[in-house]
């Protein structure tokens, strides 16, 4: 059950770095092949100060995301005032996501690629899922709200926003970093959690990971990111005693996904408890016997 446990935690924990690159790409349809890089800045800012400073857990996590979305600033201006789009800017977040992996290698106070050993252990089951939980329902209303509406009108169409008098810049940077936040969370959680961080766990496997999942979850959508991310580390989890075979098995998931349900899983639609009440309902409506007249 432990391990179980485990498995469930490090869900809920990506759950929030998905979900933030889900507003990022998803809504506002900029593509970054680097989210793991702010995911290693979280988990290395409140690692540090818990871990030398005594700096109380919370207020670590808090400065972790706080150092992502400085550094998101530093990438964000001048790629996005340049008007850099699609692969461009995929590439430059490629770039960026290795260059800070190198910095922290060669960092004194991480400790380079031996990483921090016997970091508290603060993040606990039902903590990730509260923070979860806590960052589904915020994302939900960050898209619901004037921001999120401005986001979809530059995914959907840049030139006819930015005619609307909507200020494209101003959205991506602001996208940019509320998803930067949500990774910087999600890697203090995710260090205080292991007990252990090195360079070497924010690779552009980590990054590619999150970027499958917002795509094989549905462009636009907020919960097929969460059941996608699910899926891709429950599965190989699963099938762990099968060794390659659970490999073979990621990548099955997403040609099926993508040959199936182009849209991705869920698609343009939300699950929500009225959804799936709706679903119960018309199941059950079709089972009653029909009456004679």
């Amino acid at each position: 059950m432990d391990y179980i446990y485990g498995v469930i935690a490090v869900i809920c924990i990506e759950v929030i770095a998905t979900v933030g690159l889900a507003v990022f790409t998803g809504f506002t349809g900029l593509f970054s092949l680097g989210h793991a890089a702010f995911m290693a800045i979280g988990a290395y800012t409140a690692a540090i100060l818990t871990y030398f400073y005594n700096v109380p857990f919370v207020l670590a996590l808090i400065a972790g995301m706080i150092m992502s979305v400085l550094v998101s600033l530093i990438l964000g201006f001048p790629t996005l005032r340049a008007k850099l789009r699609g692969d461009y800017f995929a590439i430059a977040t490629l770039g960026f996501g290795e260059a800070i992996r190198v910095i922290l290698e060669n960092l004194p106070i991480t400790q380079g690629a031996r990483g921090l050993p016997g970091i508290e252990h603060y993040t606990t089951l039902p903590v990730a899922i509260v923070f979860a939980v806590i960052v589904v329902w915020m994302t939900r209303n960050f898209v619901l709200s004037k921001y999120g509406r401005n986001a979809i009108a530059v995914r959907e169409d840049a030139v006819a926003a930015e005619m609307a008098g909507i200020d494209l810049f101003k959205v991506r940077v602001l996208s940019l970093a509320y998803s930067a936040a949500l990774g910087g969370l999600a890697g203090g959680l995710f260090a205080h959690y292991l007990n252990f961080i090195q360079p070497a766990m924010f690779t552009s496997v980590l990054s590619t990971q999150l970027i499958s999942a917002v795509v094989a979850g549905g462009i636009g959508s907020i919960t097929g990111p969460v059941l996608a991310i699910a899926l891709f580390i429950a599965v190989p989890e699963v099938l762990r005693v099968a060794n390659m075979w659970r490999l073979v098995a990621y990548g099955l998931i997403l040609v099926l996904i993508m040959i199936f349900r182009p849209s991705g899983i869920m698609g343009y639609h939300e699950l929500s408890f009225a959804s799936i009440r709706r679903i119960f309902v018309k199941e059950h409506a079709g089972k009653s016997p029909r009456r004679e007249i």
